[in-house]
């Protein structure tokens, strides 16, 4: 696979990093595809690494070592279903489905590579949590993501995204599953989750901007707050021990030990970790690394943002 032929479906924000990442940053050489709804000329900083655009399905060619699925969340199942025969590889943008999709039948996919984009797991707040932190002893977590909507995407209307409207499947419960995710992958699933989801801010959506979790555990309870209107961006979990307080602050890339006043400081930002994903990606493609977020496990961990199980 040196030399690996890729089609991405969509091509809004996620893809276009995604894209300029596999060309600028990994180190192996590539032919991008694209198939779009949309005949607007892409901008040239995307173009240029584009070899084929395709408007109709029946233009586009099988054979190909990976497609990127980073279309509306809402047209997620209907894309997978439609390039099934296109390639054995699949890498699809959170959330996999529409919540209308998530009891649908993915037996069809079960031959196939199939990995659901959770890039905070890659990041590394989250790896040295997961890898050099013993969680046996755990009492307690809370975990937070608080920002602001409308500064999500400067320049942008926030009241014409996705984020906003119900129709196209936003709302924070689900836009913020980066936070369901990196716990279930820390602390496995909760035996009894309850929720509360609403609408208590002054922006202009008709989707839920607060969401308030309490998980129970064999040994332990989980607290999740998620907004869309917080003013001082938050994004962090506190993991209270029996002889220690662990704050991983994601938002600021640093484990701050409480108790001996230890703190880890990363240097990182946010691209670091999305490059990390799309290196571990192709390494899953080609038989190095195992699929830790399938498409059973994303399922599951995309019910917990309904308070379901």
């Amino acid at each position: 696979m040196d030399n690996l032929k890729i089609c991405f479906v969509g091509i809004g924000s996620i893809a276009k990093r995604h894209i300029s990442n596999i060309k600028n940053n990994l180190d192996f050489n590539c032919q991008i595809d694209a198939y779009r709804s949309s005949d607007k000329p892409l901008s040239d900083d995307i173009s240029q690494y584009i070899t084929n655009e395709y408007h109709s399905f029946e233009d586009v060619p099988g054979g190909y070592d990976a497609i990127f699925i980073t279309n509306p969340t809402r047209f997620h199942y209907e894309t997978l279903r439609l390039f099934k025969d296109n390639s054995d590889n699949f890498f699809i943008e959170k959330p996999i489905v529409d919540f209308k999709d998530i009891n649908s039948n993915f037996d069809e996919f079960k031959s196939k590579t199939c990995y659901v984009a959770c890039p905070l797991r890659h990041g590394n707040v989250i790896k040295y949590i997961k890898e050099n932190i013993d969680l046996s002893d755990v009492n307690s977590v809370r975990s937070i993501c608080s920002t602001y909507l409308p500064e999500w995407h400067p320049g942008e209307d926030y009241r014409a995204s996705y984020s906003a409207k119900k129709e196209l499947g936003g709302g924070v419960s689900i836009d913020l599953i980066h936070e369901w995710d990196y716990l279930t992958y820390l602390f496995g699933i909760p035996s009894e989750v309850h929720s509360i989801l609403d609408n208590v801010s002054n922006l202009e959506i008709d989707t839920e901007d607060i969401a308030i979790y309490i998980a129970k555990y064999e040994d332990m309870l989980l607290e999740l707050h998620l907004d869309y209107f917080g003013r001082f961006p938050i994004r962090e979990l506190m993991i209270f021990k029996e002889d220690e307080t662990i704050i991983g602050d994601i938002y600021n890339n640093k484990i701050i030990f409480k108790d001996s006043d230890k703190i880890i400081d990363f240097d990182e930002v946010r691209n670091d970790y999305q490059i990390e994903e799309l290196k571990y990606f192709f390494d899953l493609i080609r038989g190095n690394a195992d699929n830790i977020n399938d498409i059973d496990n994303a399922l599951s961990v995309m019910r917990l943002t309904g308070g379901e199980l």
